[in-house]
Order: C-alpha cells, then sequence, then structure tokens
C-alpha cells in the first residue's frame, strides 16, 4: 500500500472533517483492515505514525525519519510486517546532488524530497525484494525528473525484484516521470495488473469523493519480473470522514521464483 496520510495538522481555522483529530480514526480503521505487509508512507509526522503502528499492531515495525538535517519532521518511511518479512538492509536519501547530506536540496524544490530504500526477505517463501517509498516536489517539474532519475538508476543497480511506492505529485504519464520508465525500468502497476478492483479514479480527492479521469499521482511501480495480481483504490470513509485527501493505492503482487 502507498498512502499520503496527508500532515497531521489540527486548528480552528481548518474544516473540521480536514482536522488530524478527526480524521485519525479512520486512518486507523482502514489499516487496521487491510493490513498491508509493505505499508509506504508520505506526509508522515510522528504523531501520525503513531496511529499507523497503533492500528497495525506489535508486528510492525517502521524505517526512516524526517527530511530534515536533524532528520526531523514530515518523512516517507516504510513499515513492514515483522513477522512476514526480514528486512537486510535499510537507507534514507535526500533526493539531491548530495544523497548522503539529510535535508538538502539541489534539484530546484523548496522543501527537502527524501526517499527510503529497504532490501527484505519473505520469511514464507524465502524470496528477496526491494521496496522504494519516495514523496516528489509538488511544485518544481525539473526536481521531479532529478528524482525519477535517481530512482530509476536504483531500480536499474538492483540484482532484486522493485517495487515502488510514492505520491509522484503528477499523473503517471507526465513528462517529468518519464525516466522512471525508460526503457522498461519499472512499470505502472495499474496498466500491468491482471485485475483493476476500482475504477480508475484519480488518486487526489481533495475534499471531494473519488472522480473518474482525475490525475493518478499516487502508485505502485514495480520491475516486469514483479506480477501484479491485483490493483485498486480504497475509498474507505468512517462516519462519512474521509482518511485523507489522497486515495491509499493497493496492490496484491507475486514474486518471481529465485533464480527464475
Amino acid at each position: 500500500m502507498s498512502f499520503n496520510l496527508r500532515r497531521a495538522m489540527d486548528g480552528r481555522l481548518l474544516p473540521r472533517r480536514e482536522r488530524w483529530s478527526v480524521r485519525s480514526p479512520a486512518v486507523g480503521a482502514v489499516l487496521h483492515t487491510e493490513l498491508p505487509t509493505v505499508l509506504g508512507l508520505q506526509e508522515a509526522l510522528p504523531r501520525s505514525v503513531r496511529v499507523v503502528m497503533d492500528a497495525l499492531g506489535p508486528q510492525q515495525r517502521v524505517i526512516g525519519h524526517g527530511r530534515g538535517r536533524a532528520g526531523r519532521g514530515e518523512g516517507t518511511p516504510l513499515v513492514y510486517d515483522a513477522e512476514r518479512l526480514d528486512m537486510e538492509f535499510w537507507e534514507q536519501r535526500a533526493l539531491s546532488d548530495h544523497p548522503d547530506v539529510p535535508g538538502s536540496r539541489t534539484w530546484g524544490n523548496l522543501i527537502p524530497r527524501t526517499l527510503v530504500r529497504a532490501g527484505f526477505r519473505d520469511t514464507a517463501t524465502g524470496q528477496r525484494f526491494v521496496v522504494i517509498n519516495t514523496h516528489l516536489d509538488p511544485f518544481s517539474a525539473r526536481s521531479r525528473r532529478r528524482s525519477a532519475e535517481a530512482i530509476a538508476r536504483l531500480t536499474a543497480a538492483s540484482e532484486l525484484p522493485v517495487i515502488v511506492l510514492g505520491d509522484f505529485n503528477a499523473d503517471l504519464g507526465a513528462t517529468s516521470l518519464r525516466p522512471l520508465f525508460a526503457a522498461g525500468a519499472v512499470s505502472d502497476s495499474w496498466v500491468s495488473a491482471q485485475r483493476r478492483l476500482t475504477p480508475e479514479w484519480g488518486s487526489f480527492v481533495g475534499g471531494h469523493g473519488p472522480r473518474l479521469r482525475g490525475r493518478r499521482i499516487d502508485g505502485v511501480l514495480t520491475t516486469r519480473d514483479v506480477s501484479v495480481r491485483a490493483i485498486g483504490l480504497n475509498t474507505r470513509t468512517m462516519d462519512g470522514i474521509r482518511p485523507s485527501d489522497h486515495l491509499p493505492v493497493q496492490a496484491l503482487v507475486r514474486l518471481p521464483e529465485e533464480g527464475a
């Protein structure tokens, strides 16, 4: 699952339905029902991650930290089921010319952008794979393009199957995101899936309900060796409250057998 939680904020100036204190039970309800094995979060603050972890249960682990220089603030953490998956490595990178410098930004984005990358082994099957989770810049097409290039390089260098989760802040067919799909590095799971469980709604819904022909800016991308069995966008609400202004995107995938 890829899920932009929307930044956790409260205050009288926000409409009641948009306040984190009102939305957080709906976030918890969605996650407690779906229990994703791997979850990529965007716009995640420590207070929202606590809600996520409480909803998913004690077997869950979280990796990643804030995007600022001291590792604080909003981040793009990965959450995974430690009973099903063994984590073999992980790293957080700045999306900039200095990926090892926290908080760095050189591609035209005013706010630091990051990715979290982790390698896992499925304890049930022994299969190994890599997951990348990210949140690209909403304002700078140059930043999105350079970020797409950086992710494509990581994907191309991997000897293992790769799944990319994220809020890409552009429709997945946008020019700025083309480097992600160049030479077939990854595929859009919505296109490659064997089954689509929902209509092709736009994933950013704002204060509205799901709409056809909207921009699908959140997604699950995979290398060609990953088979996507099914995909859909989750529209669940709780007492009429929508968990976020983004719809969670969920995919069921089959990994290739070792050596295949």
